[in-house]
Order: C-alpha cells, then sequence, then structure tokens
C-alpha cells in the first residue's frame, strides 16, 4: 500500500511499501552460453507434489527449495553469484532508481470521460456521435525510474518515491532503472 514519509527539509513524500522477502538464485546465465547473462530466482515455498516434472527436475539440479515463481533479472555480471545464494532487500540502497514492473489491475472497458475524467467532443455544429469520444490523449508513462527512498531488511520493507502498478499482494519486480535520467545540462 501507500504512504507518505516526511524528508529532512519537512517536505511529505508519497511512497509505495513493497515487501521483498529473500530470494534464491536458481540459475546463473552466462553470455558464453545462453548470450545474455542473468540471475534466475526465487521466492518463499512450495511443496515438490505441486511441481512438473520439468519443474521439480530444475530445482533440484540446483540444489534449491522450489518457490513460488521463477524471474530473471538481467545484469552485466554475473561473476559474484552462485547458485542458492541468498540475496535480500540489503542489495537496495536510498537514492537508487529502479523499474517497477506489474500487471496492473484490470478495472474493465471504460470510455475516456468516465476513467479519466476527459471533457469530450462538442455536442453541436456537426459532431456525429462521438460526444464521449476522447480525441487525442498523448502517450503513456509507465513506472520508470522511480527512487527508493528507504530499505528495511530486517523487516523486509523497501520504500519506493511513488506509485507502482498492480493490486495490494501481488506481484512487482524491482530491478535496476533502464533508462536513468540525464544529469542537469542533458550530457551524461
Amino acid at each position: 500500500g501507500m504512504t507518505q514519509i516526511w524528508d529532512d527539509q519537512h517536505r511529505a513524500i508519497p511512497v509505495t511499501v513493497v515487501r521483498v522477502p529473500p530470494v534464491r538464485i536458481v540459475q546463473i546465465k552466462a553470455a558464453e552460453t545462453e548470450g545474455y547473462a542473468a540471475l534466475q530466482v526465487t521466492w518463499g515455498f512450495r511443496r515438490s507434489s505441486t511441481l512438473t516434472k520439468p519443474e521439480r527436475g530444475h530445482y533440484d539440479k540446483a540444489g534449491v527449495d522450489p518457490g513460488r515463481r521463477l524471474v530473471e533479472l538481467r545484469l552485466d555480471d554475473v561473476g559474484a553469484y552462485k547458485v542458492g545464494q541468498q540475496l535480500t532487500a540489503d542489495l537496495l540502497q536510498p537514492g537508487e532508481l529502479v523499474d517497477a514492473i506489474a500487471v496492473s489491475k484490470g478495472k474493465g472497458f471504460a470510455g475516456g470521460m468516465k476513467r479519466h475524467n476527459f471533457k469530450g467532443l462538442g455536442a453541436s455544429h456537426g459532431t456525429h456521435k462521438k460526444h464521449r469520444a476522447p480525441g487525442s490523449i498523448g502517450a503513456c508513462a509507465t513506472p520508470l525510474n522511480l527512487e527508493i527512498v528507504q530499505a528495511d531488511p530486517e523487516r523486509e520493507l523497501v520504500l519506493v518515491k511513488g506509485a507502482v502498478p498492480g493490486p495490494r499482494g501481488g506481484m512487482v519486480v524491482l530491478r535496476d532503472a533502464v533508462k536513468a535520467p540525464l544529469p542537469k545540462g542533458g550530457k551524461a
């Protein structure tokens, strides 16, 4: 859920509280073998009887307890990691930029006037059956470059500035920002 915290200049910062349980590395993908470098991780626990034989074999080969889901995290260098290692919330430091990836809540179909409070088009002078049409709505925004405000590894919590997609209790992947903003002045 969302809340707010106060910074040292007494400004309210809207934050989303994200629970970040420890993840276990199941597989390390190297650029030489797979063509890209990534860590395949899982979290939580799942009974072996609920897995298919290929899934069970994958976890057994790694020697890792089965988790709720497998997620790949692409990295530049995976040399410092090993299979079975646990990664916790202390990897995320305040001030870091991350991208939040999740599946948004479905709200069914709704027109632009009801969903986004658009004005609509004129009701006379040649407008034919387009009164509730939204018209041009511009570009979309995605939850990119969100700032980590606080990380609490003991309580497995991370506070992210702003809103993240998805419902409460849903899965959100926090990864390093792909498109970091340019510094002031416009040159990297």
